[in-house]
């Protein structure tokens, strides 16, 4: 218990202690912030457990620790402030029971043993006093350190009852497995397959809150695994499901399109903590099932499999109530580009391919080289690097083309306004086509990317148009 004893002995919990004696308040520290302590993590979120009325215990003491951002949620019982460094929630102790059509559950005040059995998981139910008198005071009901000590996800109470009363807690423990790298108990993953179909009253927000966390962990493939396993992959992410399982003609078969998405993602996780970049890789393949075909002589094939699927990242990030702003555009264009890089392998590759590739990719085009080289997930260590080294080429193909031509993310040096002014003309497809013919022709190469060049060029096209300077 010294680990508790020296990370309470700040004066933050002393005070707290202090002014809740002094009004007669008792109160825990309890949950995440007391896990965390024993698991030697740095914790700024903190978790209040009061005995008696929560709001107006709260609000005692946001006014003695001078609190900032103070938010009172009457109906829960809850408040939530933030004193220097630390975000503190501070709730009544209850007793709550559920109805099945919701997880939102009928409370009354309840104990502290209450509160704890209330609680997720064993190790989230341990508590520690922050009353003067029994300052430090440890109550642990359920062993949850001894489950902190085996990684072990488990419930306090009966895992059937606990998934099916707040479906959540079935997202939370694959969540927290994928966090901390524990495995969930045998009885809870029972529990979380029994009851895989009421995450259906759980709202997608919530749903894709669980989901970004487990993606930004450093286990997310453990996770993505997990959710298969328990059956709830099929109901809040059907695409990914869709590419499970493998499928065999004329003794030829594919690879496991899930557990390949999975592996792109934990590649991707070595090099890069952007979670739109790990729902890219996640997501880069969702299009095969739509486009698998078998050819006889040739085996199976994906064709188009790129485009396809980037028209479905707007379903995905719709249902589950993603962002629809530049993180769906970065993810939807990822997935349509992941296949060009192999393209330009080749050493006859033309300079005009490249130049393509990095307007269309722009300022992203690092993040996709990155996505490529994950994509490479081959058993074979000398066909893994015969890969890589061809992307390698790529990139220095790539950074030579850039550095001569200024393409990435370029606009034409002749934009519509000049070409209007120039000709006198009001806004017309007309002044789109020459736009796009002067870009056209700074790609392929035919004139370089500058502005006395494209004007002439400008006068050419508009030539050929039947257009005329007035």
């Amino acid at each position: 218990m010294d680990k508790i004893a020296q990370n309470i002995q700040i004066p933050m919990f002393e005070n707290i202690s202090e002014i809740a004696d002094a009004h007669g308040i008792k109160l825990w520290l309890i949950g995440g912030f007391v896990r965390d302590v024993f698991l030697g993590r740095n914790s700024k979120d903190i978790d209040i457990v009061v005995l008696g009325d929560g709001v107006r215990a709260a609000k005692m003491l946001a006014r003695q620790l001078k609190a900032d951002n103070v938010s009172v949620f009457k109906n829960f019982g809850t408040a939530q402030m933030r004193v220097g460094e630390y975000e503190i929630e501070i709730v009544g102790a209850r007793k709550e029971s559920y109805q099945t059509d919701s997880r939102k559950p009928d409370v009354e005040a309840g104990s502290i043993e209450d509160d704890q059995n209330r609680r997720d998981f064993t190790i989230n139910a341990m508590a520690v006093s922050l009353n003067q008198e029994t300052f430090g005071e440890f109550t642990d009901p359920f062993d949850g350190l001894s489950d902190l000590e085996e990684k072990l996800i488990r419930t306090p109470l009966d895992p059937d009852k606990t998934f099916s009363d707040d479906p959540l807690r079935m997202l939370r423990a694959i969540r927290f497995a994928s966090q901390l790298d524990f495995k969930i108990d045998s009885d809870c993953l029972s529990g979380i397959k029994k009851n895989a179909n009421r995450i259906k009253i759980i709202s997608e927000e919530r749903i894709a809150d669980e989901l970004n966390k487990i993606i930004a962990s450093e286990n997310s493939g453990k996770g993505f695994k997990l959710l298969k396993q328990c059956s709830l992959l099929k109901i809040i992410l059907p695409e990914l499901w869709e590419l499970t399982g493998v499928e065999v003609q004329d003794n030829r078969a594919h690879k496991e399109n899930f557990l390949h998405s999975v592996q792109v993602m934990e590649n991707i996780t070595e090099k890069s903590d952007d979670i739109w970049l790990r729902w890219a890789a996640l997501l880069h393949d969702i299009g095969k099932t739509a486009t698998k075909k078998y050819q006889k002589g040739h085996g199976w094939t994906f064709h188009a499999h790129d485009f396809i699927g980037e028209k479905m990242i707007l379903q995905i990030f719709k249902r589950l109530k993603l962002p629809l702003d530049s993180r769906l555009k970065y993810v939807k264009k990822l997935v349509r580009l992941h296949m060009r890089p192999i393209s330009l392998v080749e050493d006859k590759v033309t300079d005009s391919a490249v130049r393509r590739l990095l307007f269309d990719a722009g300022d992203d085009i690092d993040d996709l080289m990155n996505l490529c080289e994950a994509d490479i997930t081959s058993k074979n260590q000398r066909k893994k690097e015969k890969y890589l080294q061809n992307f390698r080429k790529v990139r220095k193909k790539l950074h030579e083309i850039d550095e001569k031509d200024r393409i990435r993310n370029f606009q034409p040096p002749v934009d519509g306004k000049e070409i209007m002014e120039t000709f006198n003309l009001d806004p017309s497809p007309k002044i789109g086509k020459i736009k796009d013919a002067i870009k056209d022709a700074i790609l392929d190469g035919e004139i370089p990317n500058e502005h006395e060049a494209a004007r002439k060029y400008m006068f050419e096209k508009a030539k050929e148009l039947g257009i005329e300077k007035k």
